[in-house]
Order: structure tokens, then C-alpha cells, then sequence
């Protein structure tokens, strides 16, 4: 039996809706890949300091799991939605784009801080950007 490839799911992770949007996404790509999610398999900065972390300490934490998940990932997708990219995810982007994962982008929102799109530092790192989650998913299921 062969092992499943492994996905890192990068995006904004703060609000409700973010969150909830990643954990849904998360959930119809598990039928693909092992999927990490960093705002539940790694860890939020902000539930740490209130757990009674120095921010410093969980900051490095996240930091150290969420790239040591990148060079172990095979896949990596990064949600561009919203005016402009995540800037963690952008980071996680070209830390996964360095150890030459293969790198997809998903952007549902048509909102781009640049007139003529994504900047080019994301967009030239993507192999493909799909227009919606069902696109993603068509494009797996073949």
C-alpha cells in the first residue's frame, strides 16, 4: 500500500469565518491527502499567550512546526483570499516554494490589492491558482 501524499493548507486563520472556511476545506481534501492544518495541527499564538505562554516562546514554536511540516509535506495550497495574501502564508508559500514542493493556490475572491492581480513574487511561485474549492476537487478526482 503506498502512503498518502501530504498537504499543507496555508491561509488566514484568525477570524470565525476564516478558521471555519479552512476547517471545511480541510475536510473535503482529506479524501486526497493527510492534510495540516497549522490553526489545529500546529498551534495559535493567540491561545497559547492565554494559556499562559510568553508570546516569544509560542511564536517560535509556530514557526519551528509549521516549517518543519513544510519539508516534510508534499503538497502545498495556499488560500489567496481577501484584498491581499495572508503574509504568513506568503512566507509559508516561498519556504515551500525553496524546498521546491509543488505549490497550488486557491482564490475564490476576486478582490487583488494590485490592478492586474496577484503579485507576481506569489503568483510566479504557483503552479496553478483554481477559481473555486469545487474546482480544486474536480481537478483531484481524475
Amino acid at each position: 500500500m503506498t502512503e498518502r501524499q501530504k498537504l499543507y493548507l496555508a491561509g488566514p486563520l484568525f477570524s470565525d469565518g476564516e478558521k471555519e472556511f479552512n476547517r471545511k476545506l480541510r475536510d473535503a481534501l482529506e479524501q486526497f491527502f493527510d492534510v495540516y492544518l497549522p490553526q489545529e495541527d500546529g498551534g495559535l499564538i493567540v491561545n497559547m499567550v492565554q494559556s499562559g505562554i510568553a508570546s516569544t516562546v509560542a511564536e517560535k514554536f509556530v514557526f519551528n512546526k509549521d516549517v518543519e511540516e513544510l519539508q516534510v509535506c508534499d503538497v502545498f495550497l495556499i488560500v489567496l483570499d481577501g484584498r491581499s495574501v495572508d503574509e504568513g502564508a506568503a512566507v509559508e508559500l516561498g519556504i515551500a516554494y525553496a524546498l521546491r514542493k509543488k505549490c497550488v493556490g486557491l482564490q475564490t475572491d476576486p478582490r487583488r490589492l494590485l490592478p492586474f492581480g496577484n503579485n507576481p513574487m506569489v503568483s510566479g511561485a504557483l503552479d496553478v491558482v483554481f477559481g473555486s474549492v469545487q474546482e480544486l476537487i474536480d481537478s483531484l478526482s481524475v
